[in-house]
């Protein structure tokens, strides 16, 4: 997708640092990370085929007494 080298990557990193702060930068990175895995799954739950859910048979409750007729 993307091919950065090792200088332009720390150039990145140090304008992140710059802009961010040492204190935000880690709570920023997470933030993007979490972003990037919700678009990942939102896209992949678009492309892949939905299934129908499973119909799960109940049983009656045997706890409960029997009617008397």
């Amino acid at each position: 997708m993307f091919s950065f080298s090792m200088p332009e990557l720390v150039l990145i990193l140090v304008i992140a640092l710059i802009v961010f702060g040492p204190g935000k930068l880690p709570e920023v990175g997470k933030a993007i990370g979490k972003g990037i895995q919700e678009f990942r799954r939102a896209s992949s739950d678009i492309t892949s085929p939905k299934e129908e859910p499973a119909k799960v048979e109940t049983k009656p409750d045997s706890k409960q007494p029997d009617e008397k007729k």
